[in-house]
């Protein structure tokens, strides 16, 4: 490729002046532009791989141990189950569809367990009215199942007000 350029480079005017910008053309077009081609890729690997950087390249397992550290403190969580619920959903039909439900919550505070017992009658109430309106097409699927929960988890929130309940578990789901 060196050997072109040269040739190119001495060859002086022993053709008509419009191949002399061809020739230069073929110069720029086959060395210059590759030289600039590899020349900003290898900076751009360089800022990629911080070498340019003043900062000392970090080492991937101190991340993981940092990472570890900030998940690793833990808050205790508690578990409450809620009697098993049974209720006819709502259907067009004289056939009736039944829901067997058993749901446990995750209460954050284990000092709130008082409180959602207290009012475990009300919790319970929020639920029968909300799954006795529910048909057996919205319970179908993931999206059905997520929408479920999340409306379970508002209910409860709502109810057992100063307590905070993390989340619902489905532990068993039967429609028959």
């Amino acid at each position: 490729m060196a050997e072109e350029a040269e040739d190119i480079l001495e060859d002086d005017g022993a053709d008509a002046p419009e191949d002399g910008g061809a020739k230069r053309k073929k110069l720029i077009l086959f060395i210059v532009l590759p030289l600039l081609l590899l020349i900003g890729g290898g900076v751009g690997v360089a800022v990629m791989l911080g070498l340019f950087s003043s900062d000392p390249p970090a080492n991937v397992n101190d991340e993981q141990a940092q990472v570890e550290e900030v998940v690793a403190p833990t808050v205790q969580t508690t578990f409450f189950e809620i009697p098993d619920l049974i209720v006819n959903l709502n259907t067009s039909g004289r056939k009736s569809v039944f829901l067997k439900i058993k749901i446990s919550l995750e209460i954050a505070d284990p000092a709130d367990i008082d409180t959602v017992n207290q009012l475990l009658p009300r919790v319970v109430d929020n639920f029968q009215v909300y799954l006795r309106e529910l048909r057996v097409q919205d319970l179908q699927g993931s999206a059905g199942m997520y929408r479920l929960h999340e409306e379970l988890l508002r209910r409860v929130n709502i109810a057992v007000r100063p307590a905070k309940v993390k989340d619902v578990l489905f532990k068993e789901m039967l429609v028959q």
